[in-house]
């Protein structure tokens, strides 16, 4: 099915609204790792991200902040932490998680890379991607293999255009096929606030599947 046009307009304004919020961000960058089935599995994912707290531990004894957040927040602000005993400590900056192993280029710089070389941020290529992926709405099912179907014909109608750099390789075809995600523009990326008295009723649930119910 095709979007119309007041509707993909519509979808822009909220991936830019997106734009402005760490969380979705965080998100949508860590999410072009990530290999769904399809858009609903895809929905899944963000959703359990986008919770504002969650169980760790071995039997879920611990209560923890959104970790996209809490990771981006401790790499660049001093804090106060309080813990589940009441106890505070000080949080200090800390380094990078991939500061000691050298070099990282996250999937999603990779992705927009291979974008630049093939002609996508030119107004003609903008053009494409707009009249091809806008030719089916990710709603539910979409999945991958739709998706390599419109890389297909999006690459032919940029190739035929001229718009694709001379720089452009194999690796970078690659990557669009096998690393751009399922467009994101129907899923929600605001925070999930979770209750105490939900974590507490998930822990005792996290308790009993480890020991065994009584009942």
């Amino acid at each position: 099915m095709r979007c119309p046009p007041k509707l993909i307009a519509s979808r822009l304004n909220t991936i830019v609204g997106w734009f402005y919020n760490h969380l979705a961000r965080l998100i949508y960058a860590e999410a072009v790792s990530w290999k769904p089935t399809h858009l609903a599995e895809l929905r899944g994912y963000v959703d359990r991200q986008r919770r504002g707290h969650y169980l760790e531990g071995h039997a879920g004894e611990y209560i923890a902040p959104n970790w996209a957040i809490y990771q981006r927040e401790s790499l660049l602000y001093a804090d106060v932490e309080a813990y589940q005993d009441g106890k505070l400590e000080w949080s200090a900056p800390r380094d990078p998680p991939y500061g000691h192993f050298g070099s990282f280029r996250p999937h999603a710089l990779r992705v927009v890379e291979a974008m630049e070389q093939v002609g996508m941020f030119t107004p003609a290529g903008l053009k494409a991607v707009s009249d091809i992926w806008g030719s089916l709405e990710y709603k539910d099912k979409e999945d991958h293999h739709d998706g390599r179907k419109l890389t297909e014909q999006l690459l032919t109608r940029l190739h035929a255009e001229g718009l694709i750099l001379d720089t452009a390789n194999d690796e970078h075809v690659g990557t669009l096929y096998n690393d751009w995600q399922i467009p994101m523009y129907n899923l929600e990326f605001s925070l999930i606030p979770v209750s105490l008295e939900e974590l507490e009723a998930e822990q005792e649930r996290e308790l009993w599947s480890m020991v065994g119910d009584p009942r």
